[in-house]
């Protein structure tokens, strides 16, 4: 690990993948990559960063097309460890405690991996096409899936992560909470705010829902050209738009009804862009294209302020990250300025660059593991506790169900029999009534035998 060290006064940092190349970071001050990962053969949507201190990407192989993904922590440039899954998956983020990793396949399904252990918690088929885009809303309640034959479906997180077996079935409806045709092409990404989803689509559209009122269409924005991604102000004030034809959009989201006036800036990449990131407080925006080309925009004036690198490998998906000076971040902001070992791939505090601080750095990164297996182990307890109280209701549902059925037969057979008995005893009434009619009218005309005799 080379001992030099640059120190970054930005606490935003930019990660470029490629299906061809290395990782490349960026920080937002300067415009030379301060250091890149290995490579890893990573689709579009195929990079999240895993907590505070680790980065995961997708990877398909060059040789077997086998899926698995690819774990780097901040003190290595090359792979720290490598999840077979069951499937290539393409899209690729992870909850924000980070220990779960979550991956969208070629069959439609959706497979939750731990992030320690990297064992397969579930796989769950949610759509009947490949996943084109996942994602989380910010209190991770939810987790939003998107394909290729343009339908979006809604899952209650919990449902993914936690305690289902995988010889246990359940249908699609026990697990989707929402599940619609949104585009009638693939969806290439999904992001939201609020109660607002925004989903960018390959057939030239972008759309708004409503989260709070179940899915419905708030209006559609549609544009010259396929859309590959898109970024959201966090005050739900304006969207960003990458174009297949270099552009990048700009529209309100103030705007009510199909009207919005959307503009493109005026520079242009040299390829598709597949992915925007808000930065500096949301001032400046950053752009990747599938070209290689990076840059950094002044949202208010909708002009390029820096380019990044001048590598032009090819980019196939992009995420901002914050600092927190332990790790590459947690997406959330920090205060603490973290430096980064130039061309080591590692993120390391100023100054720490001793071989026997890496070596209790190391050490550190063993025991944060062995906690996040314990907690891995205690939230798994919690969520089957979960799973086994929800079939516990779902079973006294169910023999509530039956007692009832059960009571409503005995009911309608009492009814019934009571009715029988009524019958029984108004045929005997009646019979007696007409045999003493009878016998009565014998008696008579006995009687009046007996008259005429005499």
């Amino acid at each position: 690990m080379s001992s030099s060290s640059s120190s970054s006064s930005s606490n935003e940092l930019i990660l470029t993948s490629s299906p061809d190349g290395p990782i490349m970071v960026y920080d937002t001050v300067s415009p030379t990559a301060v250091t890149q990962f290995s490579s890893s053969r990573s689709p579009s949507r195929g990079l999240a960063i895993v907590g505070r201190r680790l980065l995961a990407a997708s990877h398909v192989s060059p040789d077997t097309g086998a899926g698995s993904i690819n774990i780097y922590n901040w003190h290595g440039s090359g792979v720290f460890r490598n999840f077979p899954v069951p499937e290539p998956v393409a899209p690729l983020i992870a909850t924000s405690d980070g220990a779960f990793l979550l991956g969208g396949g070629i069959s439609g399904s959706v497979v939750s991996l731990s992030s320690s252990s990297g064992d397969v918690i579930r796989s769950i088929a949610v759509h009947s096409s490949p996943v084109s885009s996942l994602h989380l809303t910010d209190d991770g309640s939810l987790l939003i899936s998107g394909s290729e034959d343009g339908t979006i479906v809604i899952v209650p997180s919990f449902k993914i992560v936690g305690g289902g077996s995988e010889e246990e079935e359940e249908d699609e409806e026990d697990l989707v909470m929402n599940k619609w045709k949104a585009h009638s092409d693939s969806v290439t990404d999904l992001k939201s705010v609020m109660k607002t989803l925004v989903s960018c689509s390959s057939d030239c559209t972008c759309k708004f829902w409503n989260l709070g009122d179940r899915g419905i269409l708030m209006r559609t924005v549609a544009f010259p050209c396929c859309i590959s991604g898109v970024a959201l102000d966090s005050t739900e004030t304006a969207f960003y738009a990458g174009g297949a034809d270099g552009y990048v959009y700009n529209g309100s989201m103030k705007v009510v009804g199909e009207a919005c006036e959307v503009r493109n800036w005026a520079r242009v990449h040299g390829g598709s862009v597949v992915a925007l990131g808000l930065v500096n407080g949301e001032r400046g925006l950053v752009s990747a294209a599938e070209d290689g080309s990076v840059w950094m925009w002044d949202v208010e004036k909708g002009e390029v302020i820096m380019v990044f690198g001048d590598e032009l490998i090819t980019v196939s998906d992009m995420i901002v990250i914050k600092g927190n000076g332990g790790g590459f971040g947690d997406g959330k902001g920090s205060n603490n300025n973290f430096a980064v070992g130039k061309g080591s791939g590692s993120f390391i505090s100023s100054g720490l660059c001793e071989e026997h601080m890496l070596r209790t750095l190391n050490k550190i990164t063993e025991l944060e593991e062995v906690k996040d297996v314990v907690f891995h182990d205690k939230k798994k307890a919690i969520d089957m506790l979960e799973t086994v109280i929800q079939m516990y209701e779902r079973l006294l549902e169910l023999i509530l169900k039956e007692v009832t059925k059960a009571i409503v037969e005995e009911e309608g057979e009492d009814a019934a029999e009571e009715e029988k008995d009524e019958k029984d005893e108004k045929a005997e009434k009646d019979e007696k009534d007409e045999k003493a009619e009878k016998d009565g009218k014998d008696e008579k005309a006995e009687e009046e035998q007996g008259k005429d005799d005499n």
